[in-house]
C-alpha cells in the first residue's frame, strides 16, 4: 500500500485531506513526494510561525534532548520555569500552567475561572459566556464553549454552564451576564475558525470594563491569534485591555505540542495543589523550543508581520471577486464571490497553500516569509480568484 492507502486503512477518517503527501519543507516552502514545491500560506494552521524546519528552534530542541527529555511535574526543571518567567514578563500576567494543546489550555482557563468564583461566592456562579462563531477546542468542555452549532452534533450531553453572545454586541453580553450566574467571559480577539473576524476594540473595552466592575473574569483565547500573528506579541495588546486569564498554544511550540494558560493578579493562586495537572505539560524539550521561539519574537519581526499583513489585505482589496477582508496582522480572512474551497484547491494546483474557514479564504503565513515569496504567492492567489483557474 502507498501512504494514502495506509492512511485510509489505519487512521481515523476525521480529516478531509487534500490529495497530496508532503515529505519535507524549509521556511515557507513545502515539497511533496514528487518533489514539487509549494508556498505555504497556512503555516500548519498558525503553528510554523518561523516556517518549516526552523534551524534555531531545532538546535534548542536537540540540545535539550541531549540533557533531559522528561521527568514528572513532581520535580523542578529549568526550561518550563524560564519560559513561564519570560511569558509573564512580556505579558503582564503572573503565573503559567503548561499543557499540551490549545484545548487543554482553554480547559484550564475554564476550570480556573470556575474555581475562582467558587472560592469567592460558593457553588452556582459558574456560567462562561463565549461568542457565537468562536472556537475553543474539541474536548467536551471546550466544544461546549465553542459558539458554533455545527460542532455540537453527536456528542451530547455537553457540560452545562455555557452561553453564547453575538460578537461585537456588548448589550447581548450584558444581557446574559445579568440573567445568569456568570463567572467569566471568554473570547478570541480575532476569531479564526469562525472565518477570521477581528473584534471591535470598543466592544472588547466595554466588555472588559463590565467584567472588572462585576468581578467576572475576562478570558482571552490566543491559541491561534497569539505569538506575533497579529503584529503584536498577543492580540489583546492592540485592544487596550489586560485579560485576567490568557491562553495560547500553536505557534509558540514551533511544531511540537504545547498549551499554556496564563493567569493574572486576581486568580494567579486559584489553581492550588491537586486541582489541576498534566503528565507532559511543561516538558523540558518542548519548553526549550518554545523559549527559543519567544526570544525571537522581537519588535522588528512584529513590525514586519504587521507590514506583510497589510500587504496581503491590499492585494485582496484590489482583487476582483473579493467581497471583503478582515483580520489583524498576518491573520487575514477574505470573503469571495465564488467558493472559497474551490479557490483554495485551485491555488494548491498552482503551488500555493491557503486555508479556508466558514466559507472564507484564510491566510496564516509563516511570520518570516520573505516579501519576495509572499508577493509571488499573492500574485497567484489574485490570478486564481479573478480568472477562476480550474482545480
Amino acid at each position: 500500500m502507498n501512504i494514502k492507502e495506509m492512511d485510509h486503512t489505519y487512521i481515523a477518517p476525521t480529516y478531509s485531506r487534500y490529495n497530496i503527501v508532503f515529505e519535507k519543507g524549509r521556511g515557507a516552502l513545502l515539497y511533496d513526494d514528487s518533489g514539487r514545491e509549494y508556498i505555504d500560506l497556512g503555516a500548519g494552521i498558525a503553528v510554523n510561525i518561523f516556517g518549516a524546519c526552523d534551524e534555531p528552534w531545532q538546535k534548542a530542541v536537540t540540545e535539550q534532548m541531549g540533557k533531559l527529555t522528561h521527568v514528572s511535574n513532581l520535580y523542578y526543571t529549568e526550561p518550563d520555569t524560564r519560559l513561564a518567567e519570560e511569558l509573564c514578563r512580556r505579558t503582564g500576567m503572573r503565573k503559567a500552567f503548561f499543557g499540551n494543546s490549545g484545548a487543554e489550555a482553554n480547559e484550564c482557563a475554564i476550570k480556573c475561572a470556575r474555581k475562582y468564583s467558587f472560592d469567592r461566592y460558593g457553588a452556582g456562579r459558574h456560567t462562561v459566556v463565549t461568542l457565537k462563531k468562536s472556537f475553543h477546542g474539541r474536548t467536551l468542555a471546550t466544544l461546549a464553549a465553542t459558539g458554533q452549532d455545527e460542532f455540537h452534533q453527536y456528542f451530547g450531553p455537553f457540560p452545562e454552564g455555557f452561553s453564547y453572545a453575538e460578537p461585537d454586541d456588548f448589550e447581548d453580553v450584558k444581557r446574559i451576564c445579568e440573567s445568569e450566574s456568570v463567572c467569566a467571559v471568554m473570547m478570541e480577539m480575532v476569531q479564526g475558525e469562525g472565518g477570521v473576524h477581528a473584534l471591535s476594540p470598543h466592544f472588547v473595552k466595554q466588555t472588559a470594563d463590565y467584567c472588572r466592575a462585576h468581578d467576572i473574569l475576562l478570558i482571552d483565547d490566543e491559541v491561534q491569534c497569539g505569538n506575533g500573528r497579529t503584529g503584536t506579541l498577543y492580540a489583546y495588546m492592540q485592544y487596550g485591555v489586560l485579560p485576567d486569564i490568557m491562553t495560547t498554544a500553536k505557534g509558540i511550540g514551533g511544531g511540537l505540542p504545547i498549551g499554556i494558560c496564563l493567569m493574572g493578579d486576581v486568580c494567579m493562586d486559584t489553581l492550588s495543589k491537586g486541582t489541576h495537572g498534566s503528565t507532559f505539560g511543561g516538558n523540558p524539550v518542548i519548553c526549550a523550543g518554545a523559549l527559543n521561539i519567544l526570544d525571537r519574537l522581537d519588535e522588528r519581526l512584529l513590525k514586519e508581520t504587521a507590514d506583510k499583513g497589510r500587504y496581503i489585505r491590499e492585494v485582496l482589496a484590489d482583487t476582483h471577486g473579493v467581497v471583503k477582508t478582515d483580520g489583524l496582522g498576518m491573520m487575514v480572512g477574505a470573503e469571495l464571490e465564488k467558493s472559497a474551497d474551490d479557490t483554495a484547491a485551485a491555488c494548491m494546483q498552482q503551488g500555493v497553500l491557503v486555508l479556508t474557514a466558514h466559507g472564507r479564504l484564510r491566510f496564516l503565513p509563516p511570520l518570516t516569509i520573505s516579501f519576495e515569496t509572499l508577493e509571488k504567492a499573492m500574485k497567484i492567489v489574485k490570478n486564481v480568484i479573478e480568472n477562476g483557474v480550474e482545480s
